[in-house]
């Protein structure tokens, strides 16, 4: 992380955008995060925002259309060609993940495609896992939206807020996210409720 930063440190403004924009894209639609997951471009293009070579709301448009249609083109990938995909090499050493990703997208559905933006091996290979099952692009929009907005804003501003601790927040990043998703997710399960309710009543 110390090595990437620096390095973007000394380019300009719009490589450092399209720098950002590329892996956050590519770790869903080409699994580069197997190599360097994308939150860790987020929060380095929040520390860059942070000194001032961005603004925080630009910083954090980059990452989450990066976040939204590197999972867009991933999912296509998974609708067209899944069966290759899932036969790549690079998967043969993650079988077992990769059953936990599919057995997760059988049980939770549509909700496992914004849970698993959160988990780095899920948000590598459920785009295209969510394309392979059929899923209704409707459905699959919806969570991907969503799932892309708050993880891109809340790894950016994580990184701004952070600033030159940027060290302290990648150590502590995944207790910090397991608490923001724990939140969305009774928000979630609440609304589901309640509609439930109404839906009874009516």
């Amino acid at each position: 992380m110390q090595a990437l930063l620096d390095g973007l440190m000394n380019t300009s403004p719009l490589v450092i955008a399209c720098i950002v924009f590329a892996l956050v894209f590519a770790e869903d639609a080409i699994f580069v995060g197997f190599v360097i997951p994308g939150e860790t471009a987020a929060v380095v293009g929040g520390v860059i925002a942070s000194r001032g070579l961005f603004e925080l709301w630009a910083m954090i448009v980059i990452v989450v259309v990066a976040a939204i249609t590197g999972d867009t083109v991933g999912y296509e990938i998974g609708k067209h060609f899944g069966p290759r995909v899932i036969a790549l090499k690079i998967l043969d050493k993650r079988r077992a993940q990769l059953q936990k990703a599919e057995d997760f997208l059988k049980d939770k559905g549509g909700l496992a495609v914004f849970l698993g933006r959160f988990t780095a091996f899920f948000r590598a290979v459920m785009p295209a896992l969510a394309g392979l099952s059929r899923m209704p692009y409707k459905r699959f929009a919806f969570w991907n939206f969503s799932g892309g907005i708050v993880w891109g804003s809340l790894f950016v501003t994580l990184g701004y807020v952070a600033g030159n601790s940027y060290a302290e927040v990648e150590r502590t990043v995944g207790r910090g996210a397991a608490v923001v998703v724990a939140v969305i997710v009774a928000v979630i399960l609440l609304v589901w409720q309640v509609r439930k309710h109404r839906a009874k009543k009516a």
